[in-house]
């Protein structure tokens, strides 16, 4: 695997594995990794970093050496995507508290509106190699 930044995200959670392939598209010069929460992967390099891998309700990002989680996670992605995606990256001005309230309620409530799998999203052969187990 490469020393690229690594996504963490919750495997069965519908709205999750969406927003998975939606940066996978948009992922041109293939940027990220990718891990769910509950694979091994995560399970081993997250508590050494001083984070919860079944604290389930967040996206993770691992870049240089950081755990970023929930908004910041999000827009420090976005900030890298092709398109007008990085855009939102303005939004890192709003106040952490606020934009973390935003996507506490989004999280609180992504199975309900989007639902889940029983199992976690397997990748195509093709992008196997861009993700972690």
């Amino acid at each position: 695997m490469s020393n690229n930044p690594v996504i963490f995200f919750d495997g069965v959670c519908n709205l999750c594995n969406a927003s998975v392939q939606f940066i996978l598209e948009r992922d041109k010069h293939k940027y990220f990794q990718f891990t769910a929460l509950q694979g091994n992967y995560a399970k081993a390099i997250l508590p050494e970093l001083g984070a919860n891998a079944n604290q389930l309700n967040s996206i993770l990002l691992l870049e240089g050496g950081k755990i970023y989680q929930k908004s910041s996670a999000a827009l420090k992605i976005a900030k890298k995507l092709s398109g007008f995606w990085p855009l939102l990256y303005v939004f890192i001005t709003v106040p952490k508290f606020i934009r973390d309230w935003v996507y506490d309620i989004v999280a609180k409530n992504r199975y309900k509106c989007w639902g889940r799998q029983e199992s976690c999203w397997v990748p195509t052969p093709e992008l196997k190699s861009r993700f972690y187990d």
